[in-house]
């Protein structure tokens, strides 16, 4: 069966005349002999079409959009930065409490990820706008839910609706939409609930359906380092794509009990071939470390946040032993998944968790050596998914496939870059490379970016735009002439 999300990651809808219509190409045209450019006309819905408006938002995209000197960026810039609450957020009180249900995008689902970082880019503004702060303590408790629903899932649907994926050889559940198990999975939550904590000092968010589900979160991470049993969760799928189900009767490939936590599967949705995943390893360590801030000053649970912080040291101390390798180039670099066997698998994939995001994910520091060593190698022919082509180079990884880039990984090398000429390398290539769609894709091809996949992706959109935000906070919107 050819799902729409196939279609779209084979090129179905990948040529920009296709995916978005001809009224919408950017073309040049001469009048009397002259080159004229025709201006470039938003591409948001109209007003009444909007599933939320924010006025700090708008407010914002006003600001800055005057500020950048290039036509072509400030157009992109107004296009992606409020893609998500356009066109993928379901807000409504549920009593006296808000719900907000995020799409992805083009696929009618909820990632417990994607939905984090689909609103993060808002989070500065929320003390501007009550009604966005409203949106994303609805995302929050929307998330609590999930998790309490069944916390190895990683796509929710907006009620018990059942799911294309409900033949999956696993515990499904008809309010899932597909059960991979990712650590990152839970992680994202915790890095959105304890940042607006941090921003808004409303710790209401934290009650008994949050610490009840983050006691689940402890939970399937011990159990998924698999200390004394395979633990519950398995999974498998009757498919043609190797990377879609999981080998050993829905298990994975052996691990050693090391400490580290097993991600079944990545943040591209892609089973992992060594099963500990370093990135998300990491990026775990952070969680539980600011659960355990939350449980100590908000719920005042010394014990469960002893609990977190034992747990992160466990895991930590393993990535120190485990994870570090001696590159023959690079000096030491992080792994980007071992088994604790001596199995390693070096590389980096776009999505992130990912090795080069680990900064901006507040997982280590950018001028961490090991970091810049790693940094280095995932951004060089070293790794086996990095692409250099006639337009462009970054990273990609093998949810598309070979030779194509993924925009996410150029705006993560942004995100974490000091360097302006870096930084300014990285936005020309960003806004060289849209298929002149306005919008970013989840992927293109090296040598053609007008081949793409995914017209509607919102995470990389709106992460698009909180980058030039960014920016601007640092003002470095020179950059972008």
């Amino acid at each position: 069966m050819t799902t729409r999300r196939d279609f779209l990651r084979k090129g179905g809808l990948g040529i920009a005349s296709l995916a978005l219509g001809s009224s919408l190409d950017i073309y040049s045209k001469t009048v009397s002999g002259i080159l004229k450019e025709e201006k470039y006309v938003c591409l948001r819905p109209e007003l009444s079409k909007r599933h939320f408006t924010s006025k700090a938002v708008e407010e914002t995209i006003v600001k800055i959009k005057k500020k950048i000197k290039d036509p072509k960026l400030a157009w992109m810039f107004e296009n992606c930065y409020p893609n998500t609450l356009d066109t993928t957020v379901n807000f409504k009180m549920e009593g006296n409490k808000p719900d907000t249900f995020v799409l992805t995008g083009d696929i009618n689902a909820m990632w417990l990820r994607d939905s984090s970082a689909q609103v993060w880019p808002y989070l500065s503004l929320v003390n501007k706008d009550p009604q966005l702060k409203l949106l994303l303590e609805g995302v929050i408790r929307r998330q609590t839910k999930c998790i309490l629903i069944d916390p190895y899932a990683n796509a929710f649907n907006e009620g018990p609706t059942g799911s294309e994926w409900g033949s999956d050889l696993t515990t499904m559940k008809p309010e899932l939409h597909e059960r991979k198990w990712e650590i990152d999975s839970l992680c994202f939550p915790i890095r959105l609930a304890y940042n607006y904590w941090k921003k808004t000092s409303d710790s209401s968010v934290f009650d008994s359906s949050w610490q009840q589900a983050m006691r689940l979160v402890l939970k399937t991470f011990k159990e998924q380092q698999r200390k004394n049993s395979l633990g519950p969760y398995k999974f498998q799928r009757i498919t043609e794509k190797q990377l879609d189900t999981l080998s050993n009767e829905g298990y994975g490939a052996p691990v050693k009990p090391v400490g580290l936590i097993v991600s079944s599967f990545r943040p591209s949705d892609d089973a992992s071939m060594f099963g500990f995943l370093i990135p998300s390893n990491l990026f775990a360590v952070t969680s539980l470390k600011q659960l355990a801030e939350i449980s100590r000053k908000v719920n005042m649970d010394t014990a469960f946040a002893s609990e977190c912080e034992a747990l992160a040291d466990e895991v930590m101390t393993a990535i120190n032993k485990y994870a570090i390798i001696n590159h023959p180039e690079y000096g030491k670099i992080y792994a980007f998944e071992v088994d604790g066997y001596g199995g390693t698998l070096l590389m980096d994939d776009a999505n992130a968790p990912s090795l080069l995001s680990l900064p901006y994910l507040d997982c280590i520091l950018a001028s961490d050596e090991i970091y810049q060593n790693t940094r280095k190698f995932v951004w060089s022919n070293d790794n086996p998914y990095f692409f250099k082509g006639k337009v462009a180079e970054g990273i990609g990884g093998p949810h598309v496939g070979l030779e194509m880039i993924w925009p996410l990984s150029i705006i993560m090398k942004a995100l974490t870059s000091t360097d302006d000429a870096e930084i300014r390398e990285c936005v020309r290539t960003l806004c060289d490379t849209d298929a002149n769609t306005g919008f970013m894709h989840e992927s293109f091809n090296k040598d053609d970016s007008m081949k793409f996949t995914r017209k509607w992706f919102a995470w990389v959109n709106t992460l698009f735009g909180e980058l030039i935000v960014k920016l601007d906070e640092e003002n470095k919107l020179h950059l972008l002439s």
